[in-house]
């Protein structure tokens, strides 16, 4: 066997380079960092270029071990910890670069992506610099390089925004505030445009939502559903087919296809806006620093930092708008009125400071409008609006939300008027459109009104696709005979307004069993069912009395709902309360009533006498919720002539009978008989709906 020999150090010589014996015998030469400097320093070399060697050659020994398998990999972990520990300053900066999966240590697994066997994980947002550091060596195969690239560009933190966004409740919380319309229609009308700001603080039920038709459709009877036919549709939009192109190929086109006008709208909304004046710049740090707080969550600490800096800074706008979005968020997290009409004032204060921007000047009175309807002070948002638009006026998006601020004081006039000046400067705006068409409807001008709301839905701008705007155009089609309507009714419940073609509520709660014809034994009210028909002989004589003592108690439907004909109601429950001294005149009904909750307590429905002439034809219509079932107890009923149409399915009512169907499906009535005809109707709650349900949810 060979003998080892022991390490020969031959004198240094100049122009010679020193060599060393390595443990397998081969001699190699070794680097003279600095020359001569470094001549006769034998141990005194650079210590940190020994490390840095000590360092690479684990590198690549780790590399090489995995690559052959040769190697006890936990056991050279173990040894690369330890040298990493007792040298860490040398490491610093020198393995992190190879540390792909961000650990802190570069082991294995490390390794292993290094040689292409594995694929870097990608790492969160929010990591630290040295956690995201790209890998650098030639041996990375493409795809991590790709990746590793990827990780460079992204941002290495976000810096708190300034914008609005965050704080405006999206559309899934949003619900209609104020009084809602008074019905007194025999079978419900659509109801007026319902409000676009949020419910008081107490919301109903999660489960209430005004989209609750994905998981329904199995529930719902399509049975006879109306063909939608092509004909008569002029100009209908097209529903995009799936595309096989790219996305960067479709956006591509779009912004193509885009109008200069539109170009501008849009890069007017990406703009960042400013709203630090020059002195904020001077104290950005410390609203940096609250705004900060704010987006983590810790209002009550941001609360004080924004007060503490308005107290500093009492001309500073912007620390007085951060104290109004922070008093405005609080208010969201303790549902106190009191509290967001704090926020309300400071938003005024921050636009009424001097040297306010203009940006923040917009932000603070917009923000104040929406909450000040959200609070029902529908004047003060008018008002608040009004100064927006004299501020703003070249923005046209603000003039349509001062439109909408008229239609909810019901000033319709009002809002007739912006929309016309909104028209008569972007005659294509559909936001207008579809809101003019609608106020047309309103005032019985069917058919005008439908090429308004036909062209705004098709604009497809923010704010048109409503389910409202396609009820109301597929009613204007239906009345003037054009089958189109089923089209735009197919279209609504395509966008997730409408439960199906037929059934077109839009107040609803989801998963409720839907079907157009009940019978008392599946609606569970079967008691109430045989009070009624026991006892219809009685009341069918007290409507009489009543009737005859003074019909002024009947009121003419005030719906226009009819095509032709009279139509009279006389109400005794409305939104589970009595009407004025409606039980007076017919007392014995109404104690027959008073035992059944889900009549007298349904907040969506109302119990009432119905008479109608002979020659009333009622339009095709569906009432506004699917929370309530309607029963029909025939008192005085032609032999002929009298009928209704629930989907495809038409009856005829009887004395002494009960019919109960849901109204949020379509329905339609004839009396063609030669006399009139009387009926009882008492609305009941879904039996579905819980006792939590019953109790919050808003009246209709």
């Amino acid at each position: 066997m060979a003998q080892r020999k022991t390490p020969k150090t031959h004198s240094k010589k100049e122009g010679k380079t020193p060599l060393v014996e390595s443990k397998n015998g081969k001699r190699t030469e070794r680097a003279t960092a600095g020359g001569d400097a470094a001549a006769g320093g034998g141990s005194k070399y650079s210590m940190f270029t020994w490390f840095v060697v000590l360092a690479l050659l684990g590198v690549w020994s780790s590399v090489a071990v995995v690559y052959f398998n040769i190697v006890d990999y936990d056991s050279v972990i173990a040894r690369a910890k330890e040298f990493r520990m007792n040298f860490s300053e040398v490491l610093q900066g020198k393995l992190t670069a190879y540390d792909t999966d961000g650990d802190g240590d570069f082991d294995v697994e490390d390794a292993k992506v290094l040689l292409g066997l594995k694929v870097a994980e990608r790492r969160h947002d929010g990591d630290s610099p040295e956690e995201k550091t790209s890998l650098k060596t030639k041996e990375t195969s493409e795809r991590l390089t790709e990746a590793a690239t990827q990780r460079a560009a992204e941002p290495q933190g976000v810096e708190p925004t300034e914008a609005m966004s965050s704080e405006t409740p999206t559309e899934e919380t949003v619900s209609e505030s104020g009084p809602l319309p008074v019905h007194n229609d025999d079978d419900e009308a659509a109801v007026p445009l319902p409000p676009y700001v949020e419910d008081d603080f107490v919301p109903d039920d999660p489960r209430d939502s005004q989209h609750p038709y994905e998981d329904q459709a199995e529930t719902i009877d399509t049975t006879g559903e109306p063909v939608v036919e092509a004909q008569n549709q002029s100009e209908p939009p097209v529903v995009p087919e799936p595309q096989s192109e790219t996305p960067r190929q479709a956006e591509a086109e779009r912004t193509a296809e885009k109008q200069p006008e539109e170009k501008l709208k849009e890069k007017a909304k990406k703009k960042k806006p400013k709203l630090l004046n020059k002195f904020d710049k001077t104290i950005k740090a410390e609203i940096d620093a609250a705004e900060k707080l704010r987006k983590k969550g810790k209002l009550e600490e941001a609360l004080r930092a924004f007060e503490t800096l308005v107290q500093l800074h009492p001309q500073s706008p912007r620390a007085r708008y951060g104290k109004a979005q922070t008093e405005d968020d609080l208010a969201e997290k303790l549902r106190s009125n009191d509290m967001l009409q704090k926020a309300i004032n400071s938003y005024r204060e921050a636009a009424e400071l001097p040297d306010v921007t203009s940006d923040l000047l917009r932000a603070a009175l917009k923000r104040r409008a929406e909450r000040q309807q959200f609070l029902g002070r529908m004047r003060g948002s008018l008002a608040t609006l009004e100064r927006l638009v004299q501020i703003f006026p070249e923005d046209i998006s603000l003039k349509n939300e001062l439109g909408v601020a008229y239609l909810l004081l019901g000033d319709n006039k009002g809002a007739k008027k912006v929309y016309e000046e909104v028209l008569a400067v972007f005659p294509g705006d559909g936001f207008a459109k579809v809101h003019y068409g609608f106020i047309l409807k309103s005032e019985n001008k069917i058919a005008e009104s439908i090429p308004f709301l036909k062209e705004g839905l098709e604009s497809g701008e923010p704010g048109t696709d409503d389910g409202r705007f396609y009820f109301h155009l597929g009613d204007a089609l239906q009345r003037v005979g054009d089958k189109s309507a089923y089209y735009w009714y197919e279209l609504g419940h395509k966008h997730g307004h409408f439960a199906s073609v037929w059934q077109r509520s839009l107040y609803n709660v989801d998963g409720l069993k839907a079907q157009p014809w009940w019978t008392a034994k599946e609606t569970g009210y079967t008691d109430l069912v045989k009070t009624l028909e026991r006892n219809w002989k009685t009341i069918r004589d007290e409507a009489l009395a009543v009737m005859d003592q003074n019909t002024g108690m009947f009121i003419p439907e005030e719906e226009n709902l009819r095509e032709k004909g009279e139509w009279g109601q006389y109400t005794i429950w409305q939104q589970g309360k009595k009407v004025g001294n409606g039980c007076q005149g017919v007392p014995k009904t109404c104690a027959l009533l008073e035992r059944y909750p889900e009549a007298t307590g349904c907040k969506r429905g109302q119990i009432k006498f119905s008479v109608m002439q002979p020659g009333t034809h009622v339009w095709p219509h569906t009432g506004p919720t699917n929370c309530r079932l309607r029963m029909h107890l025939g008192l005085v009923i032609p032999k002929q002539g009298c009928r209704i149409r629930c989907t495809d399915q038409t009856r005829e009512w009887e004395e002494g009978k009960v019919l109960i169907f849901d109204d949020s499906f379509e329905h339609e009535v004839w009396q063609d008989a030669d006399s009139y005809r009387l009926i009882f109707i008492v609305d009941v709650w879904h039996p579905e709906l819980t006792a939590y349900q019953r109790q919050t949810l808003s009246p209709i």
